[in-house]
């Protein structure tokens, strides 16, 4: 990035032009980026003080260097607890004289700095993009200088001169003594505490303590001090939240043994409802846990979800927990307000080694929550296939079938084909269907696990299910016609194999023929492969109106889904000449024509399938076929093919027949010349 030029105030009024030689302009534009990052992932260490001295001293500048935002750059996994002791190498190595600035394109909130020895780096955001700026620390008030940096000498010899008011506070309520908890400045604590001793449990606008900010920064020696001092451990912030509440909430162990010892309560609940153990069980700490219990707190204490300690450690996964908690008289089939058991929220999770010091308790495992769901179809649904095998043994059918939706259903809808398999051999029916309250949740009425895999364009799960016994004509909506829609040839071809009506309808929009020709009108490979194994040719022929003039298509508009599909055509039965004649289709008409008369013997063409033809004189032999008479050889094979019937027409490859014959009779034409 080339040196830019800055506007640098002089002791005069007024500005002189001069060089930017900072050590931001030896940065690419991802390093200055990283830093911007880095430095906003401190956000938690800045202090209202920081935000209002930094308002005051920050100068804007000229320099704009926009860069713009990567499209992912993985945060660090653990962000520091405190303010990074040193700067970053380019920054210690050539520290600015005065103020300078560079921005990053990066949407987000003000904020503000973090500091070190020498200097304090601070950023803003301003009209979309952030300001980084680099500012040393002896340019700023002596006195916020000497408690950011831990001067206790500094800090004793300001207050000596009685130059500033320790019980000012700023606009947010904080004064010097919440600064110095919240940095961990042990001997600048006592330098203040001694100086206004009374100031010890003085609070913030959001009624933050020093002892609760220090809890909340982990400084065990500020806390061990100001407890010894007299600060009072039970006074919360303006969410209800204790130090005790905090200490478990940071995992800060040590905090909450010194924090018990000096009486802190420990049944007081955060606005949530959330008491200190409910903190502890989610940080999986069963010292904590049992220190609280040892001091008095509640096992059953329940938040406003109704959750308590229990059902928090099933949700983390802290098996520990649970298990020493369990010990203790906890309610192993406890539930939250939406019905849900510890049981279910670790299968939720995956969180197996909690799944099975439940059941080794007994935990009902047929217990529903309020939407009617057993723990073993949540944890079909997000693919736990070990904690669905443990879940099976223990799991009523009779009760899985009241609920109205199978775990087979859960992991189709997921394309959780492990979790299917498993079901599947444990001898779940393949051919459950949902309850009315489940089918109607969705728009196709689907009722199976199949329609489910076929509308994924599952495969793998589809042939499972079908090779199981699967039928695929249960649903409203024939699934074939949804592979079909979607244009999945090895999927159509699946289906048909394993029995699929390929003559199916629409039942909510009639047809006087078969709906599946409907989606693979431009798809002739899929066309003349329906043809194939049998869906009905003729019926595509016949017309109402025949010979006679047919009424003017209609102008629509049509919709997306295979049930709305016909809401294009008209209000009643809808015949093939009138699907045709849809402008998108009919310069298909032709070859979809020809296609269909391979399939039928002697037919009339209506007069609007006849003017399709006279359009192009490329099809002119097209007509010419459709005129009687047909050949013998087509007619027999379609005698042949129309005893045969549908069931053993998908099998004829097996029949005890000549080989050519066979052929023939599969429309390979290359075998016709064997039999001429």
């Amino acid at each position: 990035m080339a040196a830019a030029r800055v506007s640098v105030p002089s002791l005069s009024s007024g500005a002189v032009e001069a060089e930017d030689y900072s050590a931001y302009s030896n940065m690419s534009d991802e390093q200055l980026l990283q830093l911007a990052i880095e430095r906003s992932l401190v956000e938690a260490n800045l202090t209202p003080r920081h935000n209002q001295a930094f308002r005051s001293n920050m100068l804007t500048l000229d320099r704009c260097s926009r860069v713009r935002q990567p499209q992912a750059i993985p945060p660090p996994a653990n962000p520091p607890a405190n303010p990074p002791a040193n700067p970053p190498d380019h920054l210690s190595a050539n520290p600015p004289n005065e103020k300078q600035s560079v921005q990053i394109n990066k949407d987000a909130q003000n904020h503000y700095f973090s500091k070190n020895k020498d200097q304090v780096v601070a950023w803003t955001r301003h009209n979309g993009f952030l300001r980084v700026t680099v500012e040393s620390i002896k340019n700023l008030d002596p006195f916020l200088s000497a408690i950011w940096k831990g001067d206790a000498k500094a800090l004793r010899d300001i207050i000596l001169l009685k130059s500033r008011n320790l019980t000012e506070a700023n606009k947010d309520g904080w004064i010097p003594l919440h600064e110095t908890a919240y940095y961990g400045h042990l001997e600048c604590l006592k330098v203040l505490l001694r100086a206004e001793p009374q100031t010890i449990n003085c609070r913030t606008l959001k009624n933050q303590t020093p002892l609760l900010l220090a809890v909340s920064r982990k400084h065990l020696p500020c806390v061990d001090y100001l407890l010894e001092k007299g600060a009072d451990p039970n006074l919360a912030n303006n969410q209800w939240e204790t130090p005790l509440y905090k200490a478990c909430e940071k995992g800060f162990e040590e905090a909450v043994g010194l924090l018990l010892r000096y009486g802190a309560t420990t049944t007081k609940s955060c606005v949530q409802g959330g008491t200190p153990l409910h903190e502890a069980a989610r940080h999986k700490n069963v010292e904590m846990c049992k220190m609280l219990l040892q001091a008095g707190a509640k096992l059953m204490a329940r938040n406003i979800y109704g959750i308590d300690p229990l059902f928090t450690a099933a949700q983390c996964g802290a098996s520990e927990v649970l298990s020493f908690l369990l010990m203790k008289g906890a309610d192993v089939n406890t539930q939250a307000n939406d019905g849900a058991s510890a049981l279910f929220e670790a299968a939720k999770n995956g969180h197996g080694e909690v799944v099975e010091v439940l059941l080794s308790r007994r935990a009902d495992v047929n217990k529903c929550n309020k939407a009617g769901l057993l723990p073993i179809h949540v944890a079909a649904k997000n693919g736990h296939d070990g904690i669905v095998a443990m879940l099976i043994p223990r799991t009523s059918r009779a009760k899985i079938k009241r609920c109205g939706i199978s775990p087979l259903h859960m992991a189709a809808e997921r394309n959780r084909d492990d979790v299917i398999e498993t079901l599947i051999d444990a001898g779940f029916d393949v051919n459950a269907t949902l309850s009315e309250d489940w089918s109607k949740m969705y728009e196709d009425r689907r009722s199976t696990a199949l329609y489910f895999a076929v509308a994924n364009s599952n495969i793998e799960a589809a042939t499972m299910l079908l090779e199981a016994g699967a039928n695929p004509n249960l649903d409203i909506f024939n699934a074939l016609l949804v592979a079909v829609r979607k244009g999945c040839m090895e999927m159509v071809t699946l289906l048909v194999r394993h029995g699929a009506n390929v003559n199916a309808t629409l039942p909510t929009h009639p047809t006087s023929f078969p709906a599946t020709l409907l989606f693979c009108l431009k798809y002739l490979v899929m066309f003349k492969y329906l043809m194939d194994n049998g869906c009905d040719a003729l019926s595509c022929f016949k017309c109402a109106y025949g010979s006679n003039p047919h009424p003017p298509i209609k102008n629509r508009s049509g919709r997306e889904g295979i049930y709305y599909i016909i809401d294009e055509l008209s209000e009643g039965t809808v015949q093939f000449c009138e699907m045709i004649s849809n402008p998108s289709i009919s310069c298909w008409a032709g070859p979809i024509i020809d296609v269909l008369l391979d399939y039928v013997g002697h037919v009339k063409l209506c007069s609007r399938l006849t003017e399709h033809l006279d359009s192009y004189s490329e099809w002119a032999h097209i007509k010419e076929k459709s005129k009687p008479p047909r050949s013998l050889m087509h007619l027999c094979r379609l005698k042949i093919r129309q005893r045969l019937g549908l069931d053993r027409l998908r099998q004829i490859s097996s029949l005890p027949l000549p080989g050519r014959l066979i052929k023939f009779l599969k429309y390979e034409r290359e075998s016709f010349k064997g039999l001429l």
